[in-house]
């Protein structure tokens, strides 16, 4: 019994840090691919596709389904933000879609 609970609470935080390492390696290839996107000689959609190459490469297609490129507003300054969204994994790298969120943001230089 003791020997299940140990395996149960193992699993439990393999699963856990792989959810951070998914969150995390997205996060990343936001910020990645606004940054590249706000280039002089780059544009945009040059950094959804830098994000996508960088998340299909560390995780798999699947995660880059759903990356879009928006302008927001910071103070004064104008930034490129990068949305992904993709499925969080709950059992190995499957999970329910559209469940997990995030941005990378950078300055647009004028």
């Amino acid at each position: 019994m003791v020997a299940g609970l140990v395996a149960m609470i193992f699993a439990a935080t393999l699963q856990l840090a792989l959810a951070l390492h998914v969150r995390n390696t997205l996060i990343d290839a936001a910020a990645a691919g606004a940054r590249y996107g706000t280039l002089a000689d780059r544009s945009p959609e040059d950094g959804v596709e830098r994000t996508r190459r960088i998340v299909s490469g560390a995780l798999g297609p699947r995660y880059a389904q759903d990356v879009v490129a928006t302008t927001a507003a910071v103070g004064e300054l104008r930034t490129l933000e990068i949305t992904v969204v993709s499925p969080l994994p709950v059992v190995a790298l499957f999970g329910p879609p559209d469940s997990l969120e995030v941005r990378g943001h950078a300055v647009l230089g004028d």
